[in-house]
């Protein structure tokens, strides 16, 4: 049994049957009174984020998590499908375990899948993400100081917003967290 000394950002504790992923913490150690664990978890089922306090050396049950690569390769009507990149056996992950991840995959795109007891959990993304702007409005000639944005479509569908200046079949950085415009790609 470990304690929650041992917790970390990603790791997924087991509070009252339910799996909760390690968001944030912090190892308080006020002047007075004893120390404890300030952490921000996100339930991996719900995507609920909650703020829970432990106490320092406090008995915590570490659900084993399985973090695997594989490749997503197409969507169907309930789910993706993705591929082992060890086995090449393919599973099917539901669209509500896939969340906001589906903004930023791309066919044979390599992700990291967490699998508890063979159940798909979440999918982890690079921070990153190349991806082309396959619509936007012109822009025009100027825009380039005003530091103004205009939204564009991305190959994936997803909408992002971007400068003026940009144009239609432009490859930009996209962060995978928040969905923000990082940059422009030059091939």
């Amino acid at each position: 049994m470990a304690t929650t000394n041992d917790i970390k950002n990603g790791a997924v504790l087991n509070l009252d049957g339910q799996l909760w992923n390690v968001v944030e913490f912090q190892h308080v150690k006020p002047g007075k009174g004893g120390a404890f664990v300030r952490t921000k978890m996100k339930n991996v089922m719900t995507g609920k984020v909650v703020d829970k306090t432990f106490n320092a050396g406090t008995k915590v049950d570490f659900a084993n998590v399985d973090r695997r690569e594989y490749q997503y390769l197409y969507a169907e009507a309930d789910g993706y499908v993705f591929m082992d990149t060890t086995d090449y056996d393919q599973i099917n992950i539901p669209a509500t375990v896939v969340g906001d991840a589906k903004n930023f995959m791309l066919e044979n795109q390599n992700v990291q899948v967490a699998l508890h007891d063979g159940t798909p959990l979440y999918i982890e993304l690079p921070a990153s993400v190349v991806l082309e702007v396959t619509y936007t409005e012109p822009g025009l000639q100027g825009d380039r100081s005003t530091g103004g944005t205009k939204p564009a479509t991305v190959e994936t569908g997803y909408e992002i917003q971007v400068p003026l200046f940009l144009e239609t079949g432009t490859k930009v950085k996209v962060d995978t967290r928040d969905g923000s415009y990082l940059g422009r790609v030059n091939d």
